[in-house]
């Protein structure tokens, strides 16, 4: 089901019921672009800290935007055994223009193509896209807008304004008190907007928004007065209704962290610092204020990535390189619980899932998220009781998915993982290698990860001189490599060791030989001569 700015409000009673019902919420977020085109030093590297990793991610998220977001509500059948409904939903997003909003975001060139391929509708991403702010822009549109200090930013949004405002006083000349006319197609919190410029620029005039649009009444001075403080339209309950709409896919956010539901996604660490910049309030600078925002508005987090990453070469599947082949695997007779397990079927508005395949497509990605948990959930769950347990339940498939809750993958990085009701789990990466160069004068970074990029993919880090530290996320290739270059006559690649290798530590070892000698030296000279 795809949703935009016009049918979302209607949408928002049904979609509030889904989510309060749902056992549990897959989520899929599309991106107008990923990672800006930093500079070197500020490129993500294996080196990196998961803070430093964060800070480095953070610009890029604060430069891109969301285009679309999709949402698959998993609930549980009643009567039926282990077997459940998807609900899944395409909402397409554009931040909101309003008074004093005028947010800018980036696209990116290799990000656009990506989406044209699988057919994505930039239409509906740029005209009908569904308006959202995150909370610290909410308190200055609230601000402007309660105070009656708000303006018009865009120019578009200007030049209508005039057009409108144009329109309706040419016809006032000519109107007679009780005359009315419509101002077409003009819709969402552009019409509130629209009225409210209409209303403090023209003392004579009232306006209604109903279907057919906005309808312009010419009215009396008392009788303005009495409209303006009627209690079905006063000015403060009508400009909450202004924020309101402005709020958009904001308000369904706030639904749906109110429900403290399971989130789950595939690789969704970028998902979730999207929805913490674009929802909920901008990135902080430190990285643990972050994981605690992120565990207070979702307290069970669960990437599909990580499980399947973990249990996959265990199982024997074949490699997979995408959330799509993932799901193919669980569905096929691969997947030995593949007859038991759960029975996902779609909902009635989502049929189009059910007969054709959209990857990347926001809910449809969702909606696999969402299906590969409860048939990997069903897999362990027959592993640990060695597949006596019949017609379970989702706290079942929950219990035995306990290891995996709040850990996310991490891609390109010091850790594998980012544990969000915790401290993060030291590093599994390969030993860091060292690469001592001789006769290579002037030689840099690139010149040393092209020496070795046909044999292996390294992240090369300059140390000294005439020395850089490798680091590879494959054992296999560091041991490679090691193995190759044991005779090489100009470069020599051994185990990095602090105690060995660290600047510091040999400085300190240098001080303390020099300290020792000369402490030797007056102790042989303070001796009496025999």
């Amino acid at each position: 089901m795809d949703v935009g700015a016009d049918e979302f409000e209607q949408s928002l009673p049904l979609l509030q019921e889904l989510v309060a019902g749902a056992d549990f919420v897959g989520l899929d977020i599309e991106f107008t672009g990923l990672r800006s085109n930093l500079s070197q030093p500020q490129q993500i590297s294996l080196f990196d800290l998961p803070s430093e990793w964060y800070l480095k991610t953070r610009q890029s998220v604060q430069q891109f935007t969301i285009c679309q977001i999709g949402l698959s509500m998993f609930s549980s059948i009643e009567g039926e055994s282990n077997k459940y409904v998807a609900h899944s939903c395409n909402f397409f997003l554009f931040p909101t223009t309003f008074g004093i909003l005028d947010s800018e975001f980036s696209f990116q060139a290799s990000s656009v193509q990506f989406l044209n391929q699988y057919g994505f509708d930039y239409n509906k991403f740029l005209k009908n896209g569904i308006p959202y702010m995150n909370e610290e822009q909410e308190k200055k549109i609230k601000h402007s807008i309660l105070r009656g200090n708000w303006r018009v930013r865009s120019s578009l949004d200007k030049d209508q304004i005039k057009v409108v405002i144009n329109k309706v006083t040419q016809w006032l000349d000519l109107a007679e008190e009780g005359d009315q006319m419509t101002l077409p197609g003009i819709t969402g919190f552009q019409a509130f907007e629209v009225q409210l410029v209409l209303r403090q620029a023209l003392p004579n005039i009232w306006t209604v928004l109903k279907e057919e649009g906005v309808i312009v009444k010419k009215v009396s001075q008392p009788q303005r007065w009495y409209l303006e403080h009627a209690s079905c339209d006063q000015v403060s309950c009508w400009k909450e209704q202004i924020l309101l709409s402005a709020r958009g896919f904001s308000v369904f956010f706030q639904m749906l962290v109110k429900a403290q539901k399971p989130l789950v996604g595939h690789n969704m660490m970028m998902d979730l610092l999207h929805l913490h910049e674009k929802f909920f309030r901008p990135l902080p600078e430190s990285y643990d204020q972050f994981k605690q925002n992120i565990h207070s508005l979702f307290p069970v987090l669960i990437d599909t990535k990580n499980v399947t990453k973990d249990i996959w070469k265990e199982l024997r599947f074949p490699r997979v390189s995408n959330l799509s082949e993932v799901y193919e695997v669980l569905s096929s007779n691969l997947n030995p619980t593949k007859d038991s397990g759960p029975v996902i079927i779609h909902a009635r508005q989502c049929k189009k899932y059910a007969e054709t395949k959209c990857p990347h497509e926001a809910a449809y990605d969702a909606f696999l998220c969402g299906s590969v948990l409860l048939k990997v959930a069903h897999l362990l769950l027959q592993r640990v009781h060695g597949g006596a347990v019949h017609e379970p339940a989702f706290p079942q498939y929950l219990d035995v998915l306990a290891p995996y809750v709040n850990q996310v993958n991490l891609i390109r990085a010091g850790v594998p993982k980012i544990n969000f009701s915790g401290p993060d789990y030291p590093s599994i990466r390969p030993p860091v290698l060292i690469l001592t160069v001789k006769k290579w004068p002037g030689v840099s970074e690139h010149q040393v990860y092209r020496e070795f990029q046909n044999l292996c993919k390294f992240d090369v880090r300059r140390f000294t001189r005439s020395q850089f530290l490798l680091l590879t996320n494959k054992f296999k290739d560091a041991r490679s490599v090691l193995k190759e270059y044991r005779s090489h006559p100009t470069l020599q690649v051994s185990l990095y060791r602090s105690w060995r290798h660290s600047p510091n530590i040999t400085c300190l070892l240098q001080v303390c030989s020099i300290v020792t000698t000369w402490a030797m030296i007056a102790f042989l000279l303070g001796r009496p001569m025999p």
